[in-house]
């Protein structure tokens, strides 16, 4: 008897030792198998690729930062934009792309380069509406992970000395105006940014070096407004 527990003794300890020596093996399987990565897909023109400041100054980049900051698990973005697109530029290359995956995200920023053209407003419409469409089916048909950021005034810039402001701010808000109808039509979010690059249009610190595209700073301002909407979202 005293011999059959000292033999079942001995196979305890060794499967505890052994469950021991596996148990860090085992979490981090567990860790991995569960750990989720969120993708992000950012569409648009300079606003979004972020001209003339380093990559990771723009706001795709500084919105990944804080999510990360927030401890969500989020991949660097995937950015298509160029500047000087418009919303049939950005449709094309696109297509070019050929984009076979889906995001657990999108942002999109298009429509200042329309209005900068003079293109009407019912051609934007069009060309915006099939833009977002296809951004829902990047965001696996999920409308509400679509996150739509308005155009920016560069009217209230230096770059435009010696132009009609007020002509340029109340196109940017008809363009605006459309753009926020088909967004909160096809049910994603929509946010205001506008606002800001008019009330630090003439801030150098806000600024780019020509005088027109936004700087890190302002960059900083949309992302820390996009990333609470974002957060709260894909915590969904």
């Amino acid at each position: 008897m005293f011999t059959k527990h000292c033999v079942y003794l001995r196979y305890c300890l060794a499967l505890f030792f052994t469950l021991l020596f596996l148990q860090p093996f085992v979490l981090n399987a567990v860790s991995k198998s569960t750990n989720h990565m969120y993708t992000y897909l950012a569409l648009g023109d300079s606003y979004t690729i972020g001209e003339q400041v380093p990559i990771h100054d723009n706001f795709p980049h500084q919105a990944v930062k804080l999510l990360k900051e927030q401890h969500f698990d989020v991949a660097d973005p995937v950015i298509i934009a160029t500047t000087g697109w418009t919303t049939d530029e950005l449709a094309a290359s696109i297509r070019e792309h050929n984009i076979n995956e889906t995001f657990s995200f999108v942002t999109l920023l298009i429509g200042v380069n329309n209005q900068y053209r003079g293109r009407s407003i019912d051609n934007y419409r069009q060309e915006y509406t099939q833009l977002l469409d296809q951004a829902i089916v990047f965001a696996k048909g999920n409308a509400a992970h679509v996150f739509v950021l308005s155009i920016p005034d560069w009217g209230a810039t230096p770059f435009a000395e010696g132009r009609d402001r007020q002509q340029v701010a109340k196109e940017i808000d008809e363009y605006n105006a459309a753009c926020k109808e088909i967004t909160l039509a096809h049910n994603c979010r929509y946010l205001d940014i506008t606002g800001s690059t008019r009330q630090n249009g003439q801030n150098k610190e806000y600024l780019a070096p020509d005088g027109l595209h936004p700087s890190a700073k302002e960059y900083a301002v949309w992302a820390q407004q996009l990333v609470p909407l974002i957060a709260k979202t894909i915590k969904q």
